[in-house]
């Protein structure tokens, strides 16, 4: 990695500086200063980057293509919501040493990082954080900084005493192992090492049996218990003694209850583990509303930034809204608003290369009407720019064997792995796109008689005449190009429940704006689950929500709406909840139902659990033990230390929503103690989200959001459990943890 490397910073096609770029010693942190004045401009850390790419893939570096050959170009880009940072090197081999610079050093930050990198980064993060005078060494008055500065408010006599036995040689400052030694002092987890000496007979060690006993007591892990215990003390003891003896130490239980296996969520569950060949109406679907705009729905910033990050987060329905551009050109922008635009060749290709990143990619995209010149310039582009995974129905395949059958077969994630489907308008049947046009009108049956089958055969007539008018006015605005690559998911409008089971098909699908879901919710509420079990549907945010809030995606869920559409950009609850839910079986952004949501005969009702002959309820006990090294408020003062309390809120059917929390703890962030236990009943488990929350306590004005973490109840794991907080963004802030302990009981 070059150091003190001269490189353009370009925000616009206008706006390019030149700025010298560091990597300091730490090897965790680059700064970068102006080549005018010499001024530090600003920092960032190692931890903050999400990866790097390389050349012209992004819109700035795209504008300035022509003045900067892709070799020299790279993007560096940070988790959250924070912006890309753009660049320009002197030439190929200097962008290729930071490029994969980079890349070396973010590559071993794998989630979840090990509690021991953890603890190795953070200890040099706030060492060089604390050292004003970047000598090395630390004496009392930095530590008592360093203190306030980690959210700790200590006693200034036990500060010192800590202080003094770190400080083996003496000298009055603590440098390299003597700061280690304080900082292993700070952290002791007195919690822990009381658990620990329950099950340990010496209170040194942890035998293989007494680790069992450990497992199969608390941990509640039912089958080879034996083999895990094994495996836990290979994979977390750091002692080479005490391994080849089979005991796990204390340090060796810490690090087992801050990894993967000792988290809240079911690390089984993080893997793909679901069924993934039930109909697609069979599972929720992570879904994004206007995936191009970052920012609002009036005068927002649209960008391709928008269809990465959600692709990213798994993000498997996206929206594509696409007009008319100038020389025929399709541009994606919001309508009718002042958004930003994009050339539509560019999300294309920006689909094709970051699509399919996780596993059963089949992303829908919706889209609005162009004129014929934009709709088959847009349809050239369908076969010239998209990626090989559009399903062409001019081939053979896939299509042909869904309409050979009758259209009857619903499409399974399985069958449409590395597959995207486009969902919008279509002239007439799904099956004229090979079979010609054809008669929409439904069958009547012989066997109808008297004036119940007369009626039905007028308003079928009816029915057919408006049928005749629709199918008309989509042939003299909709491309037959466009209409040709529609195949699956084609946009109907909703007109009831029973309207729908008479005359719709399983591959067509009805958009929803959120007041008419929750009408219908209201009114009809098992009607619409059973709906949702054989067709799909997708539920959009109000035209009201200018800002890009959201609103709750749970009550959609309720009634197994499975296309749940939310404005990515905005944090938030709402986007908590769907990062929750999809964070299980592999993060593919599919999640299949329950079963009794998939039942076209189910009874199930969320406003009246009763209706349904359910297992009954389970009481969920969580006992929130302590917190670790929160994080301090964005933009608070410095000193500040916070007062911390845990909010445990239960998102489900409407007897299931319920919130409780704990006191709040005075003037520590650092390691919080609460004991507390919360209590909950829970009626449809199979739908309920838990959230924790941690908020500063003000009692003046709203808390503070610090920290959250939210998962499905079925992905939770009993027993002493730590719970990795997230950012508002989403993104993980290590080490800041919760410790808990979970009973669930019938």
């Amino acid at each position: 990695m070059q150091q003190g490397t001269l490189m353009r910073k370009v925000k616009s096609k206008s706006w390019k500086k030149q700025r010298y770029f560091k990597l300091q010693e730490d090897c965790m942190t680059i700064w970068y200063q102006s080549k005018r004045t010499g001024k530090t401009e600003s920092a960032f850390s190692i931890s903050d980057v999400e990866t790097v790419r390389e050349g012209h893939q992004s819109e700035v570096l795209q504008s300035v293509a022509e003045e900067f050959p892709p070799e020299r170009c790279f993007t560096i880009v940070f988790y959250g919501r924070r912006g890309n940072l753009d660049l320009v090197a002197g030439s190929a081999e200097e962008a290729q040493c930071w490029v994969q610079g980079l890349r070396q050093l973010i590559e071993p930050r794998s989630f979840p990082l090990t509690f021991a990198l953890v603890s190795r980064t953070w200890i040099r993060d706030w060492f060089q954080k604390a050292d004003k005078n970047k000598d090395g060494r630390m004496n009392f008055k930095e530590v008592q900084r360093l203190l306030k500065m980690m959210n700790v408010d200590m006693n200034e006599d036990h500060a010192l005493r800590l202080f003094q036995d770190a400080d083996k040689s003496e000298s009055g400052t603590l440098e390299g192992e003597e700061f280690v030694l304080f900082y292993k002092a700070l952290t002791q987890r007195e919690e822990v090492l009381s658990l620990f000496q329950e099950f340990s007979e010496d209170g040194k060690k942890l035998t293989l049996l007494e680790l069992v006993d450990f497992l199969r007591e608390e941990q509640l892990e039912e089958e080879g218990t034996e083999e895990l215990a094994m495996e836990l003390i290979d994979k977390y003891e750091p002692s080479e003694t005490a391994r080849a003896r089979h005991v796990l130490s204390a340090d060796g239980f810490l690090m087992y209850l801050c990894s993967l296996e000792g988290s809240i969520f079911n690390p089984q569950h993080r893997a793909l583990w679901q069924d993934m060949n039930q109909p697609l109406c069979h599972y929720f679907i992570s879904s994004s509303h206007n995936t191009y705009l970052i920012e609002d729905q009036i005068r927002g910033h649209s960008s391709i930034e928008g269809y990465i990050r959600a692709l990213k987060r798994g993000c498997r329905c996206l929206e594509v809204d696409c007009w008319d551009g100038p020389n025929g050109e399709p541009m994606v922008y919001h309508g009718h608003t002042f958004t930003s635009k994009i050339p539509f060749r560019e999300v294309v290709s920006t689909l094709g290369k970051y699509a399919f990143k996780v596993r059963h990619p089949s992303p829908g995209a919706g889209g609005h009407g162009w004129s014929l010149v934009g709709e088959d310039t847009c349809a050239e582009g369908s076969w010239s720019c998209w990626p090989p995974a559009v399903q062409d129905p001019r081939g053979q395949g896939l299509w042909r064997c869904w309409v050979a059958q009758g259209a009857s077969l619903s499409l399974t994630p399985q069958e449409l792995k590395h597959k995207i489907l486009l969902k919008g308008k279509k002239i007439g049947r799904l099956e004229d796109t090979l079979d010609g046009p054809g008669d929409e009108a439904p069958d009547v049956s012989d066997d109808d008689n008297g004036a119940e089958a007369e009626e039905e055969r007028r308003r079928a007539k009816v029915r057919g005449t408006q049928q005749d008018s629709v199918l008309q006015k989509d042939k003299e605005t909709l491309a037959q190009a466009l209409s040709d690559c529609v195949i699956y998911c084609k946009n109907v409008p909703f007109r009831g429940f029973h309207e729908a089971r008479s005359h719709s098909r399983p591959s067509e699908i009805s958009s929803l704006s959120e007041a008419k879901a929750r009408k219908l919710i209201r009114d009809e509420g098992n009607q619409f689950v059973r709906h949702n079990a054989w067709q799909l549907t997708r539920i959009y945010p109000s035209g009201m929500r200018t800002d890009s809030s959201n609103y709750s995606p749970q009550e959609m869920w309720n009634v197994g709406c499975q296309i749940v559409a939310l404005n990515f950009q905005t944090a938030g609850m709402e986007m908590d909840l769907c990062d929750g839910l999809f964070s299980q079986n592999g993060c593919c952004g599919y999640v299949l139902k329950p079963p009794f949501m998939r039942d076209e005969e189910t009874l199930f009702n969320p406003s009246d659990p009763s209706s349904w002959a359910g297992p009954g309820p389970i009481t969920l006990t969580i006992q929130v033990i302590s917190g670790q090294q929160l994080p301090k408020v964005a933009n608070s003062k410095e000193g500040a230390i916070i007062d911390p309390l845990v909010r445990v809120e239960i998102y489900g059917v409407p007897a299931d929503q319920a919130h409780q929390e704990t006191k709040y703890i005075e003037n520590n962030g650092f390691n919080p103690r609460w004991d507390e236990t919360l209590q909950f009943q829970l009626h449809v488990p199979e739908l309920a989200l838990i959230r924790f929350v941690v908020e500063d306590y003000d009692k003046t004005s709203r808390n503070d959001f610090v920290g959250q973490f939210t998962l499905p109840f079925a992905n939770i794991k009993p027993g002493y459990r730590h719970i990795h907080l997230l950012s508002k963004d989403g993104t993980s802030i290590p080490p800041s943890s919760l410790f808990v302990h979970i009973r669930i009981t019938e």
